[in-house]
């Protein structure tokens, strides 16, 4: 039986297109205050979040900003299903409390 498509809900794409609108440009510092912003307000923030509704090319590239900058970012690993029913393995940023 396959699964239903892992579906981003309505009001956090809501809240990540804000954040992304807060955070104009292409420069790769204004996409790491982009990922910060939502790690800091929506607690995580998938890679496929990341790049589809943050607008960050490569959401890797900005963590390791982040991190490079003294942010703790814990990556978990969760598998989602796409629009057209693939299956794809995507990493979980979060901050790790207490840190930076």
């Amino acid at each position: 039986m396959k699964r239903a498509p892992d579906r981003t809900p309505r009001e956090r794409i809501k809240a990540l297109h804000a954040i992304r609108d807060r955070h104009r440009g292409d420069a790769s510092a204004t996409q790491a205050e982009r990922l910060l912003e939502a790690l800091q307000t929506l607690q995580h923030v998938t890679t496929f979040e990341a790049s589809r509704y943050l607008d960050l090319y490569d959401p890797r590239a900005r963590k390791l900003n982040l991190v490079k900058a003294g942010h703790s970012i814990l990556t978990t690993w969760r598998t989602v299903q796409t629009e057209s029913g693939e299956h794809h393995r995507v990493g979980v940023y979060s901050l790790v409390r207490g840190a930076a």
